[in-house]
């Protein structure tokens, strides 16, 4: 109890005042060092966190641009630059729905809907799509500046072909069967008949009645009653 008294006159002497002032400007310099460090380390963060997402949307935009120049001339691509074309746009579109980035899950449901249009145009227009190529960079580079307002531009696109998907008549699921299956050239072709012809030589050579009947076809050929 006499060490507290003590404190307590010595606490409301005139000698213990500028100590106490003293003590009060170093409590509050390091409250407020403490509080600017925090808000610098909470920035720098923060800055680091936004670069990334940048850098990692911007990649994304990237593989969708290159694809489109793909899925343009999408009919003649072999089917092993079909498939790495593929993981490459499947990669892409999965980095750019887990953006946290304002609209990313629409750009990707947009970019997925044109690239799908420009596979299916391929094999009608092929090269003629390169204005739509240069629209859809375009577009992705407007989200990635400004992506408040082409989000509401992708949100109307989505809806018009959501609707037109709903007024127009059901598109049977052959039309696109040349997306599966890619065209086969002449040379092939060619290659496949002289295979068959071959192959019916061969026969005809070891069966004398196949090669006389390949001789004279009226030969085996029925007559009508």
């Amino acid at each position: 109890m006499d060490t507290w008294h003590d404190f307590i006159s010595w606490v409301g002497s005139d000698a213990a005042h500028p100590t106490l002032f003293s003590a009060a400007v170093t409590a509050v310099s390091i409250l407020v060092s403490v509080i600017v460090s925090g808000l610098i380390v909470r920035g720098a963060i923060r800055a680091l966190i936004n670069r990334r997402d940048r850098d990692a949307k911007t990649a994304a935009i990237a593989a969708l641009v290159d694809a489109s120049t793909e899925a343009a001339v999408w009919a003649s691509l072999t089917p092993q630059e079909q498939v790495l074309a593929d993981r490459a746009v499947g990669q892409a579109d999965i980095t750019l729905r887990l953006l946290p980035v304002y609209g990313s899950a629409l750009a990707a449901n947009w970019s997925a809907h044109q690239l799908a249009e420009l596979k299916r145009n391929s094999s009608a227009f092929g090269f003629q799509l390169d204005p739509v190529v240069a629209e859809f960079r375009d577009r992705l580079i407007e989200w990635q500046n400004k992506p408040r307002r082409a989000k509401k531009v992708f949100e109307e696109d989505l809806l018009r072909w959501r609707t037109d998907v709903t007024e127009s008549p059901r598109v049977s699921p052959a039309s696109d069967a040349w997306v599966a299956t890619p065209p086969v050239s002449e040379g092939a072709a060619l290659g496949a008949d002289t295979r068959t012809q071959q192959l019916i030589d061969d026969v005809a050579a070891i069966d004398p009645s196949a090669r006389a009947a390949g001789a004279d076809p009226e030969r085996n050929t029925p007559h009508p009653l």
